[in-house]
């Protein structure tokens, strides 16, 4: 009877090992919001986020411009583009996850924060 009940807590302890290991796989490491940043926005945004004038792109290191728009706009921006504008809709090339990391760290570019 020992015997068994060890077996069985052997198997348990196994088995809880493997769905833990699965769950940490599949998370992931958090995307870095900088790097894709220089990859999918800073062409038109600029490498340090400050814009373009003769692109009419945001300043995003003016802490006026970070206050007039809301995280909910910035996913809808990021996801579906703004018409009118150059800004094309990026939904369909980055998950949920990475929109987050980039609306964080636009976010970091404010000026006011950096003191």
């Amino acid at each position: 009877m020992q015997s068994l009940r060890s077996r069985l807590f052997a198997v348990l302890g196994l088995g809880a090992g493997l769905l833990i290991s699965s769950f940490m796989l599949q998370a992931g490491p958090s995307p870095d919001g900088a790097d894709l940043f220089q990859k999918k926005c800073s062409m038109c945004h600029g490498a340090d986020g400050k814009g373009y004038p003769a692109l009419k792109t945001p300043d995003f290191t003016n802490p006026k411009v970070q206050a007039s728009i809301t995280d909910a706009e910035m996913v809808e921006v990021i996801k579906n583009g703004k018409k009118g504008t150059a800004m094309p809709a990026f939904g369909g090339q980055l998950t949920d996850d990475e929109v987050k990391s980039l609306i964080t760290f636009i976010r970091s570019l404010n000026s006011s924060k950096k003191k």
